[in-house]
């Protein structure tokens, strides 16, 4: 295949099967990403038929990864990360040293040296930061206390890798690998040097970030909303998520996800976040699915026909070992024993560093190739059973609850709940207007009149921020993108005002907000037929058409310029307004009339 289509074929085959292997699985009523990692295998080197480029692949993959930290990290903010240190800092290291430690004694048990069993533990100790964020976010668990500690948990575990990656080269000659090149990533080869010189890095980019980045990021894609242009903020949000990864790795030698977490977790302090997120979900979405498939494309399966008992024993370290120590760890800082479940079922799997750590290990002569091997068997073993493992939790938490004498063990008794600042108040009985237009603006000014709450959401920024400083309460975004409803409180809403124009717009709108509210009071503009009717079935409170609604306006003026009298004529015109399967007249808003001109002395 020509060089020039390579990127385009692993995307397109890699999708493709993706998409249909997921169904597969989602028939077989298995995790979709089952399917992906299926689909990978089956564009692999170890299968017949077409190989994709691996590499490709890989660094596609990598692109899912910073997008999907950078989401992570505009819904963790500073104070969330500060808030699960004492548990996180700890947890993570220590779990790193335990697994490392069985690790390197299966190496040991095997005849390997003492380097390979470093490297061999080091990637059965890290969690895949795709996994892990998938699952949490599937049981709607990533706002959560668990949560908020496994992804404090994650992002020092990667930062333990970032100096793994850039102290191996300089230990591998006293590790009995191959010191060639060490020099040059390692300072001429004095570990204390570069130990030095990483922290220094690590130390820098976080203060970069967190006193220049808190004010750059927002400040930037802040101009690109005032534009008014979606496509230039949404090319801000990936500017920033890629350019900011790609730079950290660049000049402060951290991980392209830890740079891309850092710019997302500045900007989530800013009320653009919801929109940023909202805009790279699509994209994080595809390339998590590349990256499952270039892991697919990584591994061998004659590995579980060659070295079976290896293979299992890399698992047990995965599944039970490192579950093990992370609830002893939990359960000694003085959580309950859910919060312990759910950190060890959601680190209980490997990913992308492993990969990196392997890579590294095979360049360096520290790890034999069936390493390699055993590392992506039990990747690709551990992730597809994640799943599995996390219902296996949820089942011993149950089992655990309906026993009161053993639960009480196990109850909190010293550790304090999590302080996690929400970044906004909350709302309570509010009516959300969509759309601050002509419409939206006569129906806000009516419900400040009489001192109602409500807040505006709507697309332009520049109208958002003369709201605020009028001291209306506006979020700035598309209603129709996931998380802006949330941002309003629609959860705890009482009434939604779809002010847009668009029809399509206000459907989704109203879908929307029926998932995350069922029982919320809806009104709805539309310019057709076909839409009344369509939101009337679907019970919307009150649908009124801006043509029909002039045309009752209007009819209303002409009855009683000709003589009619008032309350005849608003008996008909109301009438009429039934007949037309308009809503019941108790439900109209009695100011939507025309003002009419007084009339002079004499006329009725």
């Amino acid at each position: 295949m020509p060089h020039a289509t390579e990127l385009i074929a692993i995307i397109a085959l890699g999708l493709v099967l993706a998409f249909v292997c997921g169904m597969l699985a989602q028939r077989l009523r298995l995790p979709p990403l089952v399917g992906y990692l299926l689909a990978g295998v089956l564009v692999g080197p170890y299968t017949p038929g077409f190989v994709g480029n691996s590499q490709l692949a890989g660094q596609l993959a990598e692109i899912g990864v910073i997008l999907l930290m950078f989401g992570v990290g505009l819904h963790f903010s500073i104070k969330d990360l500060m808030a699960v240190r004492t548990i996180a800092l700890p947890g993570a290291i220590v779990q790193i040293v335990a697994a490392t430690a069985m690790g390197g004694a299966l190496a040991l048990a095997w005849g390997w040296g003492l380097g390979a069993g470093l490297v061999f533990g080091l990637a059965l100790s890290v969690a895949s930061t795709v996994v892990l964020l998938r699952a949490l976010e599937e049981r709607q668990l990533l706002d959560s206390d668990k949560g908020r500690i496994a992804v404090g948990w994650l992002i020092v575990e990667d930062l333990a890798m970032v100096l793994a990656l850039v102290l191996l080269p300089a230990l591998a000659p006293s590790l009995g690998g191959d010191g060639a090149g060490a020099a040059h990533h390692a300072g001429d080869g004095n570990i204390w040097l570069t130990l030095g010189l990483t922290l220094a890095k690590v130390g820098v980019f976080t203060a970069v970030m967190l006193v220049g980045g808190r004010r750059f990021v927002p400040w930037l894609l802040d101009q690109a909303a005032r534009t008014g242009s979606r496509e230039l903020f949404t090319l801000a949000v990936l500017a920033l998520a890629l350019g900011i990864a790609f730079g950290s790795a660049e000049l402060f030698g951290v991980s392209f996800a830890l740079g891309a977490f850092f710019a997302g977790m500045v900007l989530a302090e800013s009320d653009l976040s919801h929109q940023a997120a909202a805009d790279s979900l699509p994209l994080q979405d595809a390339f998590a699915v590349l990256f499952f498939v270039s892991v697919g494309m990584l591994f061998d399966p004659g590995i579980l026909i060659r070295e079976p008992l290896s293979v299992l024993a890399v698992l047990g370290v995965i599944l039970i070992g490192k579950s093990l120590a992370a609830v002893a760890i939990v359960l000694a800082f003085k959580h309950p024993l859910g919060t312990a479940l759910t950190i060890a079922a959601s680190l209980a799997q490997i990913g992308e560093f492993s990969f990196i750590l392997v890579s590294l290990g095979l360049s360096l002569k520290l790890l034999p190739e069936e390493g390699r091997d055993l590392i992506l068997g039990g990747a690709i073993l551990s992730i597809t059973l994640n799943p599995l493992f996390f219902m296996l939790t949820d089942w011993v938490g149950r089992k655990v609850t309906e026993r009161p004498h053993l639960a009480a063990r196990f109850e909190r008794k010293g550790a304090e709940a999590l302080s996690v600042a929400t970044g906004v108040e909350a709302h309570r009985g509010h009516a959300i207007i969509v759309g601050y237009g002509r419409v939206g603006s006569t129906i806000a000014k009516a419900l400040k009149a009489w001192e109602l709450p409500y807040i505006v959401l709507d697309r332009d920024r520049r109208r958002v921020v003369d709201l605020r400083k009028d001291g209306t309460e506006a979020v700035f975004g598309d209603a129709t993108a996931p998380g802006i409803l949330q941002a309003a409180d629609i959860a705890e809403a009482r009434l939604i005002v779809v002010a847009t124009p668009d029809a399509h717009t206000a459907r989704r709108i109203v879908e929307l907000a029926r998932e995350l509210h069922p029982g919320i009071d809806t009104l709805v503009r539309t310019h057709n037929d076909g839409e009344r009717r369509h939101f009337e079935e679907q019970g919307v409170g009150l649908v009124l058409m801006a043509e029909r609604e002039l045309a009752f306006g209007m009819t209303l003026y002409a009855l009683r310029s000709l003589g009619l009298k008032e309350g005849e004529a608003r008996i008909f015109v109301d009438s009429t307004r039934v007949e037309s399967r308009s809503a019941p007249v108790e439900a109209e808003i009695e100011q939507g009339a025309p003002e009419l001109r007084p009339h002079k002395e004499g006329e009725v």
